[in-house]
């Protein structure tokens, strides 16, 4: 399917590994002009000399950078308009499970971490990314998600509710863009297993409780695919999607039981 994204411009924030790095993959393959992002020197370079040598380089710029603070976000929205032009798909797949306390006494400052790296990131990337999707009268803007934040999980509360609250956040800046031509949507991954990431190194640690884990919880007992999400994110960013906003779309294998 010929999804429209020739020639567009996608940001993807956190994008050197995983989830991120699988979504620039397939709005390259769209034909998009892709922005990727990384705090770690070596993850983003490798990733750019992989989808350099895949799609060419002309259509990618990679950015070294912590997108939790303004002056990086200021830089690279730079330097994507100079080289780019506007932003016409904005992926805010920022954030981190920080805390690791799981009972319900958690210190303010395992709060604090958790909103700063789950929440007030992706806000932040919007608010400095917006003005120029509005002067423009288009565009459109996918968080990822989780599947914590729709539900009630064992991970730690701080994690939880912050991603409950960019959830909110996402609706509640979907009505209000309505008018301008900007869609605004969610998707709620489950458990994603790729190298280096927290999951695989979950099932490495115990591949027994891990199994036993998946045949519990999840439908289709396996772990996601990165791919599969970044496919979703791609899909939900095209004008295939045009009439879609304000939704979050889980994606989890049946791992979430509500009606």
């Amino acid at each position: 399917m010929d999804l429209g994204l020739n020639g567009k411009v996608a940001f993807v924030a956190g994008s050197s590994r995983g989830i991120g790095k699988a979504i620039a993959r397939s709005f390259l393959s769209e034909g998009a002009n892709v922005v990727i992002t990384g705090r770690g020197p070596e993850a983003l370079a490798q990733t750019r000399a992989e989808l350099a040598a895949e799609f060419g380089d002309d259509r990618l710029l990679a950015f070294e950078g912590d997108l939790t603070r303004a002056g990086p976000i200021d830089s690279v929205l730079a330097l994507t308009t100079e080289r780019f032009g506007t932003v016409d798909c904005l992926v805010a797949n920022i954030g981190n499970a920080l805390t690791e306390e799981t009972g319900w006494n958690i210190a303010p400052e395992s709060w604090d971490a958790d909103m700063a790296s789950n929440f007030w990131s992706g806000v932040l990337l919007v608010q400095k990314a917006l003005p120029a999707m509005l002067e423009a009268g288009r565009g459109s803007i996918v968080f990822t998600n989780s599947v914590v934040g729709v539900e009630a999980h064992p991970a730690a509360i701080p994690y939880n509710v912050a991603k409950a609250a960019l959830a909110n956040y996402a609706k509640n800046l979907s009505v209000r863009l309505g008018p301008t031509g900007v869609r605004v949507n969610s998707v709620a991954p489950g458990n994603v297993i790729f190298p280096g990431g927290y999951w695989q190194g979950e099932l490495d640690a115990d591949p027994n409780a891990m199994r036993g884990m998946l045949e519990r919880d999840v439908a289709l007992r396996r772990f996601g695919k990165p791919q599969e999400i970044a496919d979703m994110v791609v899909f939900v960013s095209s004008e295939r999607c045009g009439f879609l906003t304000g939704s979050m779309i889980v994606n989890d294998g049946g791992q979430s039981r509500r009606v």
